[in-house]
């Protein structure tokens, strides 16, 4: 299979040529040039989400050097589960993505990438610098699939003072082969500085890179195979489609719904939920395309004004009209959001991160205007991460998952770096 560029001014690529790039020459995403097509009963038998994945991925990789290698490489990947568990409200799911090594959705994203990755690493002589942007959860997760890992580098860039304090920790905790860098500015300054570094020829040829954000094809294509196991599911045990909520910033995981439903997973609605950075409900709601500066918010993970994913959107449903007919997408603002995870704790005893509660709220409003059918709400990150959010609203503290007291009991260290390209281009290329 070929990979195409969003913006149609680069050369098709093979998977392992498009993930290295990352991003397109023309400054594109680069995009499947077309879909499998798959029915249910094409997955008897897989129950496991490595399965799953691997008869999932199997047609993107078809012809690809990491073809042979993909059963290994999600073996590798995906080693903890995403559970699917019924919440208090009827016809209610939860899809719990927090069960990784940093205790959020990235997670499988960044541990399939890390896995192609370094299979594809042939003992060159200058190692390979992943430089990622991180609105809060990206960066930790990229860091521990790469730390450590011989012929590779990490640069993380975070916006300084934009995360929760245990976030912050876990960015700063890997040392050795990975380096947090707090930049003074927003996500989409952090996001700016890494394509404008993916995009500079010169620099590339003297400091290999390679990119770990969900402009990534190696984050972008496995996070479908948890949508594939949680709709497949609730396919055998309900002979009917599951329908979505997804928190959403910079549109990746929203985008591995859509793609999964595209290749004919048994997904009906999807929801996007995102917080007060509403470029993406302004739109479905009939205005223009219009990248916003960001703001930040409770749900900082989701603070992006400019969501790099739109352009798959757009490349899959190049008719506006019809892709605003395709999904429901809402903003929920911080006064909710506190609302939302206050009152499902004292009417449930259900505890959700602001992120996930976002996407409780939709739901809620879905409700309440008449929606019908089984829904899933995506859980991105255990509410542990962001403690001085959630234990205030609820009165009482939130248990730390062993992954993430691991983490938090390491020293950490980040680096200031001003939001400026010169100091970035610098600081790589030494």
């Amino acid at each position: 299979m070929k990979y195409v560029s969003t913006r149609g001014q680069a050369p098709a690529l093979g998977l392992s040529a498009a993930i290295a790039t990352g991003l397109a020459p023309d400054g594109g995403l680069y995009t499947p040039q077309s879909l499998p097509r798959f029915m249910p009963e094409d997955f008897a038998g897989r129950e496991s989400i490595a399965d799953i994945a691997a008869h999932l991925l199997k047609p993107f990789f078809t012809g690809d050097a990491l073809a042979a290698e993909l059963p290994a490489i999600c073996a590798e990947a995906f080693t903890f589960p995403a559970p699917l568990h019924a919440l208090s409200t009827p016809d209610d799911q939860v899809l719990e993505l927090f069960h990784g090594p940093t205790a959020a959705f990235k997670d499988f994203g960044a541990r399939f990438l890390a896995a192609c990755m370094r299979r594809l690493r042939h003992d060159e002589a200058k190692p390979l610098t992943i430089i990622v942007a991180t609105s809060g959860d990206t960066g930790a997760a990229v860091g521990a699939a790469f730390a450590g890992m011989p012929g590779f580098r990490v640069a993380i860039l975070y916006p300084d003072g934009r995360v929760s304090p245990r976030q912050a920790h876990q960015l700063g905790c890997f040392g050795g082969n990975v380096r947090a860098l707090r930049v003074a500015g927003s996500f989409d300054d952090c996001q700016r500085l890494v394509k404008q570094a993916l995009a500079d020829e010169a620099l590339r040829a003297q400091a290999p890179l390679g990119s770990a954000n969900s402009i990534s094809l190696g984050r972008l294509l496995p996070q479908m195979a948890y949508y594939a196991q949680a709709a497949l599911a609730h396919w055998r045990a309900h002979e009917a489609k599951l329908h979505f909520v997804v928190p959403t910033g910079n549109l990746g995981n929203a985008v591995a719904c859509v793609l999964a439903r595209a290749c004919g997973l048994p997904i009906g609605a999807i929801a996007l939920a995102t917080n007060a950075n509403r470029v993406i409900p302004d739109f479905f709601a009939g205005a223009d395309y219009a990248p916003q500066p960001s703001r930040a918010t409770l749900a900082n993970a989701m603070d992006v004004g400019a969501p790099s994913n739109f352009e798959r959107l757009v490349w899959l449903y190049p008719d506006a009209a019809q892709l605003r007919r395709e999904f429901v997408a809402q903003t929920v603002d911080d006064e909710a959001i506190r609302t939302t995870i206050s009152t499902r704790y004292a009417q449930y005893g259900e505890v959700f991160c602001p992120h996930t509660a976002t996407a409780v709220h939709v739901l809620e409003r879905l409700r309440s205007d008449g929606a019908q059918g089984n829904w899933a709400v995506v859980s991105t990150a255990h509410p542990a991460k962001f403690e001085g959010i959630v234990e205030p609203l609820i009165g009482t503290s939130v248990a730390v998952p062993t992954s993430l007291a691991e983490l938090l009991d390491r020293p950490a260290h980040a680096e200031a770096l001003a939001n400026d390209y010169a100091a970035l281009r610098n600081m790589l290329r030494s």
